[in-house]
């Protein structure tokens, strides 16, 4: 019997936690997706699919694991979920007191400045994760993005079925973005200082002559910036806020290129 199928036997029979082939297999998924051999949710075509199997398998690794006390000079943590090691091994830069769970993949050449990332994320190669920024449990982060200082990048577990949020290749999301609830940002796309992107965000292209709207998807290579928009109320009309597509981040720009560049080609 594979992993998988102990998994899915598990997930309906929790009985099944006590015994040490199902312990063994929850410790192998996870073992494997810190090592980045598997994920939680992968591109196909077009669109991302999840594997929730291995999301299962996160949710039966609490259960079996064990509270332990751990040091890290005078500080003192408790938690059932150890950290991530052997940076030096992957060539991964950490910057105390940056902060991974294991279970969490993490490429040769990301920077980890003082951050956190959780259990099922995957961050590619070439990142950087900058000063508070957090990547929440299976967030899909790209290759070569910029998370800024204090950006919120949401995690998922349950549902089991609902997709994580991803960032793609060659983002750059500005300071204190927040990017939540199975949102997608696509390739090369550029979010403006507090732009925050929900399930229920109104995402408008208000670059052409008449508007276009998407929800908890960016187009690729887009530059997004806050907005607000008029909502009716019983009590009234009020501004709730949205996020404005201003324009495209032209291809003779630096993938590397800066938020404040970016903004500059749109006259912003």
């Amino acid at each position: 019997m594979t992993d998988r199928e102990i998994i899915e036997q598990a997930w309906k029979n929790r009985e099944l936690l006590k015994e040490r082939a199902c312990i063994n297999a929850i410790n192998d998924t996870i073992a494997l997706l810190n090592r980045g051999e598997i994920r939680v949710c992968e591109k196909q075509q077009d669109d991302w699919v999840v594997n929730d199997w291995i999301k299962k398998a996160i949710l039966l690794y609490f259960p079996i694991c064990s509270m332990k006390k751990t040091n890290a000079g005078d500080l003192e943590f408790a938690d059932k979920i150890a950290t991530k090691k052997d940076y030096m091994e992957w060539g991964v830069r950490v910057v105390p007191p940056a902060t991974a769970r294991f279970g969490a993949f993490i490429a040769p050449g990301v920077i980890l400045m003082p951050s956190y990332v959780n259990i099922g994320a995957y961050i590619d190669s070439g990142t950087m994760v900058d000063t508070w920024a957090t990547v929440g449990s299976c967030a899909q982060i790209g290759k070569n993005v910029h998370l800024a200082g204090g950006v919120g990048i949401g995690g998922v577990l349950e549902p089991v079925g609902a997709k994580p949020v991803v960032i793609e290749d060659h983002c750059f999301i500005g300071s204190r973005c927040i990017v939540v609830e199975g949102a997608r940002i696509c390739e090369g796309a550029v979010l403006g200082a507090n732009t925050v992107i929900t399930a229920s965000t109104k995402i408008i292209d208000v670059s052409g002559d008449t508007p276009k709207e998407y929800k908890a998807y960016v187009p690729a290579n887009s530059v997004v910036i806050p907005g607000s928009i008029t909502k009716h109320f019983p009590a009234g009309d009020y501004n709730v806020n949205c996020a404005l597509i201003i324009g495209k981040r032209k291809e003779s720009t630096d993938k590397k290129t800066s938020l404040n560049e970016a903004l500059r080609q749109v006259n912003i």
